[in-house]
């Protein structure tokens, strides 16, 4: 039993099923995506050097949602979106200097983290398991931290970039998985089917 998270080759789930869907439904959902990750980045409290916003909760969903593929690319393209200037980032800001910045870690771990739940999403940890949806969630709040702080210490060293970086968003990550965890289950209706046994 234990070992039904891990071991089939094809994805045990995908709720949206956009693997099997036209191009055009996948460039759909890349765009609806990144929509929702500007969304949610609009979404904010201050924080210095860093903000608490709902980004990694969308990240988080997109991965669930869209699989590990699909929710990368979409998570990347929102990035270069971000990027190139379009005000998509944290707080409706855009522009190339939020790469450099205190941010720019957390900022490359989201197609991470989003490839992260979306694969083991696709391996049972999704809304047919609710503990494993949680801790998928959980394991990304928790590497973003992780790549973020880690940027952030080479920039003001280790001691400040976990005591500003890391610690404060412990709270906010148990809650935004448990959002997301709650927000998958919501979202399954009768439609999703069990994972392989």
């Amino acid at each position: 039993m234990a070992d039904i998270a891990f071991n089939s080759r094809k994805p045990s789930f995908s709720p949206l099923r956009l693997q099997d869907r036209a191009l055009g439904w996948q460039v759909g959902a890349v765009v609806l995506g990144t929509l929702f990750l500007a969304l949610a980045s609009y979404i904010e409290v201050p924080m210095v050097p860093v903000p608490v916003n709902m980004q990694t909760f969308a990240v988080t969903l997109i991965g669930a949602l869209y699989g590990w593929r699909l929710g990368a690319i979409t998570i990347a393209a929102w990035l270069v979106e971000g990027a190139v200037g379009f005000p998509v980032l944290s707080g409706g800001v855009g522009g190339a200097s939020y790469f450099v910045g205190p941010t720019g870690g957390y900022l490359f771990a989201f197609p991470v983290v989003g490839a992260l739940v979306g694969w083991l999403a696709e391996r049972g940890w999704n809304s047919n398991r609710v503990v494993l949806a949680f801790a998928a969630m959980l394991l990304g709040n928790l590497a973003c931290l992780v790549l973020g702080t880690a940027w952030l210490a080479v920039m003001i060293g280790a001691e400040k970039a976990i005591t500003f970086g890391f610690l404060p968003f412990i709270v906010g990550g148990l809650l935004k998985s448990a959002l997301g965890a709650a927000t998958l289950m919501a979202l399954r209706g009768g439609n999703a089917k069990p994972a392989n046994p």
